[in-house]
């Protein structure tokens, strides 16, 4: 996704939270920004697996 195709926003967390985020985005080499997109991308893609796999129990 180029930058142009991106959105900003203003987002609070908690400062406890940002620090833990911060924290984990400079053990892997990433901006913090980077980090939180990395994990709503992540969190998106787990609940549309779960979501999936609940409407295929549903027919089994």
């Amino acid at each position: 996704m180029s930058d142009k195709d991106k959105k900003a926003f203003i987002l609070q967390v908690n400062s406890v939270l940002l620090k833990a985020i911060e924290q984990w985005a400079v053990t892997v080499f990433r901006y913090i920004n980077g980090k939180i997109e990395f994990l709503l991308n992540g969190a998106l893609r787990a609940k549309r697996k779960k979501r999936v796999n609940k409407n295929t129990d549903k027919w089994r």
